[in-house]
C-alpha cells in the first residue's frame, strides 16, 4: 500500500503474540490491583521483546513499566488489564451465560487495551532500532482503572515526570480521536457505626447503621435537584451489616463516586455529600466517617496531537472487517436496544445510518463533545504530560459499556482488528513525534498554555494512598 506509514509494517510483524496475549488475559479476568496473572504476562512478553522492565510503580505491585531505547525524546504508551466483577460470559456468544456465576469479566476491553498497547510500543521499539533513531518508547501498565486510579498514583509520585508525550488508546465501536472530554471524580467508602439488639425483643437499645446509611442515600437523593446537571453521583453497598434481619445492624458501609467536569466542583459536592452522611448519622444516633479511596481529573486535550492522530487514523480508514465479522456483530445487535444503537453514533457525534454492524467510517475531528460522560485515570496523566487517547473500533455498534455481550465480543475476530487497527494508529503517531522536533514542541507548547504553568492538582492528597483490598475483594 503505497498510502502505508512506515510504522505499520512493525505492527503487523508483532501482531500475532499480542492477539494471543489479549485472548490469555480474557481467560483469567483479575479486578483491580489484583492482576498478578496479568502483570506477570506483560511484564514476560516485554522482556521478551527486549524492554527493560520496572515492576512495583508507585507502590502498587501489579504496576510497571518497560523501556527501549536510547536518548532522544520519551514517548509513553499505556494500557490497562483489570477486569469487572460479575460480568462473567462465555465468549463469542450472543446470550447471556455466565463462565463462573458471579465471576469476573473483561466488560471494558482491557485484555485488549493492554496487549494492543505493548503491540504499539514494540513496534515503536522496532522502528527506532531499524533507524537508528534516538529516543525511547515506554510501555506502562497501569492497575486498576475501574475505580482504583492507578495511574492517579503514578502521576503523583512521579512516574511520568521525564516523559515527553503520552499515548492511549481504548475499545470502542468507532475508531476515533477520543479522550478529549472526561469527568473528574472522588471516590470514597461511608462507614456507620451503630449498636447491636434484638430486633423484636428490644429494638429500642439498638442504633442501626443500615438505617443511616438509607437515610444518607435519601438525603443525596434530594441533593440531586440541587446540583449541576454535569455532575453524577452514584453509590453501592460493601456492607449492609449482615444477613440476619432480627439483629439490629451495627455497622454498615456505603462507596460513594462524585464526578462532575471540573475538579472543584467535585470537591465541593463531595463537602456536601460528607454533610449529609453527619446529617444521617445525627438522626440515629450512629458514628460516620469516611475514607477518600481515589479519585480521578479530567482530560486535557492536546491540539497538536490530537491533529496528528486524526491524520493518522484517516491515512488507515476503518478497520479491514469482512462479511463474516459483520454477520456475527449483528447476532450481538440482536440482543441490543434501539436506544443502545443510536447513542453509539451519538457518543461518535455522527449521523445514524441503519444496518451498520461495525465501524465503517472515520469520525472527524470536529464533533461536539458527547452528552454522557464517564471517567478515566488517563485524565491524571493528561495534566502532566501532553497526551491523545485514540478510540479503537473492537464491538459492534450498539455495544453497551460494561455488559456482557462486551465481554462475550472480547476475543472475536473483529476485535482483534480493531485491537491492531487502534495499535497501528498509536505507533504511527508516536513515530510522527519521534520524527518530527516541531511536533513535539507544539505539543508540548499546547500544553503549557492549557495548564497556564500551573502544578498539577491530584484530587487526593499524598495521605492516600492505593486501596490495594478495596477493589479485588481481597
Amino acid at each position: 500500500m503505497s498510502n502505508a506509514h512506515p510504522a505499520w509494517p512493525f505492527v503487523d510483524a508483532h501482531r500475532q503474540p499480542y492477539e494471543a496475549l489479549s485472548d490469555r488475559i480474557w481467560d483469567k479476568p483479575e479486578l483491580g490491583f489484583a492482576e498478578t496473572y496479568a502483570a506477570s504476562q506483560h511484564a514476560a512478553q516485554m522482556r521478551a521483546e527486549g524492554f527493560r522492565v520496572t515492576e512495583g510503580i508507585a507502590g502498587m505491585p501489579t504496576a510497571l513499566m518497560a523501556e527501549a531505547g536510547e536518548g532522544g525524546p520519551v514517548i509513553a504508551i499505556l494500557g490497562e488489564f483489570d477486569a469487572l466483577a460479575g460480568l462473567s460470559q462465555e465468549a463469542g456468544v450472543a446470550e447471556r451465560r455466565a463462565l463462573v456465576e458471579g465471576g469476573s469479566g473483561h466488560g471494558c476491553g482491557h485484555n485488549m487495551l493492554g496487549s494492543g498497547a505493548m503491540l504499539a510500543a514494540s513496534a515503536v521499539k522496532d522502528w527506532l532500532a531499524a533507524n537508528h533513531r534516538p529516543g525511547r518508547v515506554r510501555y506502562y501498565a497501569c492497575p486498576a482503572e475501574e475505580g482504583g486510579s492507578g495511574k492517579l498514583f503514578m502521576a503523583r509520585d512521579g512516574a511520568f515526570d521525564d516523559v515527553d508525550i503520552a499515548i492511549t488508546w481504548h475499545p470502542g465501536a468507532f475508531a476515533a480521536v477520543g479522550g478529549t472530554v472526561a469527568l473528574a471524580n472522588l471516590q470514597a467508602d461511608f462507614s456507620f457505626i451503630g449498636r447491636a439488639s434484638h430486633a423484636a425483643a428490644a429494638p429500642h437499645l439498638g442504633r442501626s447503621a443500615l438505617d443511616a446509611v438509607e437515610l444518607m442515600n435519601v438525603g443525596v437523593n434530594y441533593m440531586r435537584e440541587h446540583m449541576p446537571s454535569s455532575a453524577r453521583i452514584h453509590y453501592a453497598y460493601i456492607d449492609a451489616g449482615g444477613i440476619a434481619p432480627n439483629v439490629v445492624q451495627a455497622h454498615a458501609t456505603v462507596r460513594y463516586t462524585v464526578r462532575d467536569l471540573e475538579l472543584p466542583s467535585v470537591r465541593a459536592l463531595f463537602a456536601r455529600v460528607v454533610k449529609i452522611s453527619e446529617g444521617a448519622a445525627l438522626m440515629t444516633e450512629t458514628t460516620v466517617s469516611h475514607t477518600l479511596l481515589a479519585g480521578m481529573s479530567s482530560m486535557l486535550p492536546n491540539t497538536p496531537l490530537a491533529e496528528t492522530l486524526q491524520k493518522n487514523l484517516d491515512r488507515l480508514g476503518p478497520p479491514p472487517f469482512d462479511e463474516a465479522d459483520r454477520t456475527l456483530a449483528r447476532r450481538f445487535q440482536a440482543t441490543f436496544k434501539p436506544e443502545d444503537y443510536a447513542a453509539a453514533f451519538q457518543r461518535a457525534g455522527i449521523p445514524a445510518r441503519p444496518d451498520v454492524a461495525l465501524c465503517d467510517v472515520i469520525p472527524p475531528i470536529d464533533v461536539p463533545p458527547p452528552t454522557t460522560l464517564g471517567s478515566s485515570d488517563v485524565g491524571d496523566v493528561s495534566w502532566v504530560v501532553p497526551l491523545v487517547e485514540v478510540r479503537g473500533a473492537t464491538w459492534a455498534v450498539g455495544t453497551a459499556g460494561h455488559s456482557w455481550q462486551m465481554v462475550a465480543q472480547g476475543k472475536t475476530p473483529f476485535a482483534k482488528k480493531g485491537m491492531v487497527h487502534a495499535a497501528k494508529a498509536m505507533a504511527a503517531t508516536a513515530v510522527d513525534v519521534l520524527s518530527d522536533p516541531a511536533l513535539l514542541a507544539a505539543a508540548k507548547a499546547d500544553f503549557t498554555a492549557r495548564t497556564n504553568g500551573a502544578p498539577y492538582d491530584c484530587p487526593v492528597g499524598p495521605e492516600v494512598k492505593p486501596a490495594l483490598d478495596k477493589y479485588s475483594g481481597a
